[in-house]
């Protein structure tokens, strides 16, 4: 006996369903070789042709048949070019008497096969004719589901037969009953899955090659065909016959249900099986051959409209997937990280393929939203992935079953769509769904049960088709064919996103190493410059001064003025700065508390940066020498300086000075001279002319209108707000200061700004552990800190400061801080180079 644990269910697969030996009792057989000679029959040639109409096997044809049926039926056959054709030929006289037959040929193997039933009332052109009206019903509905309803309507219609279901074949072979059309009172059935064990393999390959299938009579005895097996030891191959008998197993199938007759149509859709209309009558019922012919005509032509409405769905799709595309290609912004564009193409996605969680990973960067693992678990599953067909989507509704680690997130993310996004490095964007409790309503419980017998044991049809209903956990609802689509349509466009963005990225960095190469080459420039114009300086200083000290005074006083000049220029982002504010800034040190003494008049003259230095030496050389020998050298004396425009829009300083001691002209000409006469024709192609007047000296400088921009002067309501602005800040001084900053010359400077202010008590560190020291033993009323300490920053200090109350300034170099000031809790940002004039802005605002 065999062992029931070896009996499968793909020993149903196994039944050679196709050469069965038998036909079905409604018709008759005959099979001749190339020489019309009967190599098969089957036995009940006389119960269809009549009583004494018979051929043996190996006898010609021609001894049963007239001549005429003779010539019709060796004309089909020659017709028969192309495998699984079948020539069909209705109501034809086969005896010269009045009785007719309907003949259906095609070929087996080296026979041809020739099936014969008695002719029904009724022409095959009145069956054709019914198919029109039904197919315009069809070609109203653009939607599957209403298609297959209304199709299952008019066959059943057509067909005078009991039910009629269109049953729709899935992934996993299983089939579905998607619509159904049936007598009021029999139980539906649609909505009910069938195992793909109840139509085995070899019966699918046979519904793609055969499309009718028809069981008269469940109850009819089935007719032998002799012999059974050629000369050759073949059995004869009943692939393409209609009257091919039925597996035994079949026919019990068919009892269980309480069926009596079936008919079986073929849904082909690009060569692949579909589905079927599966067709049940609960008592026999033989459809004329006619008949037949149409129904499977109709098969045809459903096909070929089912497979144009999912043609039409799928170019859906790709319309969807392309306004996907346009819309991910233009809301993701150029230049923004695929990363960091999350917020942004989920929600477009959400519309097309719904989803509870999404994952992106991208130049390993993670980031996630919704019902999804975290970074330390998506990241232990990163190497399974990798391991994947490389840019093939992955979809799974239970991901752990292929990738154990993500056991550990299977109760948040269980089904898993996987869309790689390049190749090296391995990024991806996953979509996740939640694991659902599923039920699965099946057509009596899918599992075939083995039964032992006298025989043998053997697999045994289901007995009951009540549904039954299947319960399964931990999966999430399947992806789609239409979502799967979608998904590898997004895949090809966050591959050109990336690929532009990479694009963007390798143009921004080129062009920033250009820039940043043109603004090394012009910063070597002007430091060449500044430090050629210090040297010349000095060298040309020493002939002025007779001691060391009025030597540093000297050049000290010019250098000043240089940087003031350079300070005021950067302020502005290296463009115009004001003629006024070199004016004042060279008289402050002369005329602390005698402002009354400079009168400025005029509009107000924008200096261009390589303009600006040149005048600022000027100036200051003027400024120095009335200081000295002066208007300014004195208690009473006064200085005007008149801005003008000349017709050219040349800029001209009228310099006057008067009320001060009597002028002597200078005996000798030294470095000072030099620069007030020479340096602006020279280096601007200005003109400069000096008069040594016995009661002031009195001065004009005019430079081209290409170094000067005018602007309207400051009102003296603001300029008195400014100065108002200024005392009060000087009457409001903090304590004391830290001063955190790593270079010592600038904080050396900053110092003595500081005290020169009023503030008494400044500590200098330059590290963050001193600053913190500092802080711990006696916190100041307020701080000041270089952000760049060498290695280190100096935001440790600034969280101190923060939780401590004590306001602080960030000073940088750096423009970009400007984001940080906020962030840090800074009270504001001192750009370097900063002044004195800064820093009595920066505690101004403490008041």
């Amino acid at each position: 006996m065999t062992n029931p644990t070896n009996v499968t269910l793909s020993n149903c697969d196994r039944e050679p369903i196709h050469q069965l030996g038998q036909i079905q009792a409604f018709g008759a057989l005959i099979a001749v070789n190339s020489d019309w000679f009967v190599a098969h029959r089957s036995t009940n040639l006389e119960d269809i042709f009549g009583r004494g109409r018979t051929v043996e096997i190996g006898a010609s044809l021609t001894r049963l048949m007239t001549p005429g049926a003779m010539d019709l039926l060796r004309s089909a056959a020659a017709n028969l070019a192309i495998p699984d054709q079948v020539e069909r030929l209705f109501g034809v006289a086969l005896f010269g008497t009045d009785e007719l037959f309907d003949c259906a040929l095609h070929s087996s193997g080296a026979n041809t096969i020739i099936e014969i039933e008695p002719h029904a009332a009724g022409d095959l052109n009145r069956q054709l004719a019914v198919l029109r009206p039904i197919m315009s019903r069809l070609e109203k509905h653009a939607d599957l589901l209403p298609l297959v309803e209304e199709a299952a309507r008019q066959l059943r219609h057509t067909l005078q037969i009991d039910r009629v279901m269109v049953y729709r074949f899935r992934d996993d072979l299983s089939g579905e009953v998607i619509a159904e059309a049936a007598r009021e009172d029999l139980e539906k059935f649609r909505g009910l899955r069938y195992p793909k064990s109840d139509i085995p393999t070899q019966a699918r390959a046979l519904y793609v090659r055969n499309r009718f299938r028809i069981i008269a009579d469940v109850e009819a005895e089935p007719v032998p065909i002799e012999p059974g097996i050629s000369l050759e030891g073949e059995p004869l191959d009943l692939s393409m016959s209609a009257l091919r008998a039925v597996s035994p197993i079949h026919i019990e199938y068919l009892h269980n249900m309480g069926v009596g007759a079936s008919l079986s149509i073929s849904i082909i859709v690009g060569g692949k099986l579909w589905g079927l209309f599966a067709c049940h009558h609960y008592g026999p019922k033989l459809l004329p051959y006619t008949q037949r012919t149409a129904a499977e005509l109709f098969s045809e032509l459903f096909s070929l409209v089912l497979d144009r409405t999912l043609s039409r769905q799928i170019a859906n799709r790709r319309e969807l997937g392309r306004d996907i595309h346009t819309r991910l290609m233009r809301d993701v912004a150029a230049g923004t990280p695929l990363s960091s564009s999350l917020p942004m193409i989920e929600p477009v996605i959400q519309q097309v393929i719904p989803h509870d969680g999404v994952s992106i990973f991208v130049e390993d960067i993670y980031d996630s939203r919704g019902s999804a693992p975290n970074e330390e678990e998506f990241r232990a599953i990163v190497p399974g992935l990798n391991a994947a067909a490389t840019s093939r989507l992955l979809a799974s509704e239970q991901i752990a079953e292929r990738m154990p680690r993500a056991t550990r997130f299977a109760d948040r993310a269980a089904g898993a769509l996987i869309i790689p996004v390049s190749r090296t490095p391995r990024d991806y964007l996953v979509l996740w769904r939640k694991p659902l409790t599923q039920t699965v309503v099946w057509a009596g419980n899918p599992e075939k049960p083995v039964e032992t017998g006298p025989n043998g044991d053997r697999l045994t049809p289901r007995k009951s088709f009540e549904a039954w209903q299947e319960t399964v956990e931990g999966r999430a609802e399947k992806w789609s064919e239409a979502e799967l689509d979608i998904a590898e349509g997004l895949r090809v466009t966050l591959l050109e996103i990336i690929l532009r963005l990479t694009d963007e990225a390798v143009a921004e960095r080129a062009k920033a190493q250009q820039q940043q190469e043109l603004l090394i080459a012009e910063l070597n420039h002007r430091v060449r410059n500044i430090l050629n114009l210090i040297r010349g300086l000095i060298n040309q200083s020493k002939h002025d001064a007779p001691d060391i000290d009025t030597f540093a005074q000297i050049v000290g006083g010019r250098i000043s003025s240089l940087a003031s000049a350079h300070d005021n220029i950067t302020k502005g982002n290296w463009s115009h700065a004001p003629f006024s504010e070199l004016i004042e800034t060279e008289a402050n040190a002369y005329l602390t508390g005698k402002k009354d003494r400079l009168d400025v008049q005029g509009p107000e003259a924008m200096i261009a940066p390589e303009a600006y230095t040149v005048m600022a030496l000027v100036i200051h050389e003027m400024m120095t020498n009335s200081a000295k020998y002066g208007s300014l050298s004195d208690q009473s004396g006064q200085l005007e300086v008149i801005v003008s425009r000349d017709d050219d829009d040349n800029f001209c300083a009228t310099w006057r000075e008067s009320a001060g001691p009597p002028v002597k002209p200078p005996k000798r000409r030294g470095f000072g001279s030099t620069i007030i006469e020479r340096s602006i024709p020279y280096e601007l192609k200005g003109t400069a002319e000096i008069d040594y007047r016995l009661e002031g000296v009195e001065a004009r400088f005019c430079i081209p209108a290409r170094f000067v921009e005018w602007r309207a002067r400051e009102t003296a309501g603001a300029a008195a707000q400014a100065k108002q602005r200024k005392a009060t800040a000087l009457d409001n001084l903090p304590e004391s200061v830290l001063l955190v900053e790593d270079s010592m010359i600038i904080a050396l400077d900053a110092e003595d700004c500081l005290k020169e202010m009023g503030i008494a008590k400044v500590r200098i560190e330059s590290s963050v552990a001193g600053a913190l020291d500092a802080l711990a033993k006696s916190p100041p009323a307020m701080a000041i800190l270089d952000y760049n300490l060498g290695r280190e920053n100096s935001e440790p200090v600034a969280r101190k400061l923060q939780e401590l109350g004590i306001p602080f300034w960030l000073a940088t170099g750096y423009g970009e801080m400007q984001d940080r000031v906020e962030e840090l809790g800074a009270s504001g940002l001192l750009t370097k180079p900063y002044g004195k004039d800064e820093l009595v802005e920066m505690v101004g605002s403490l008041s």
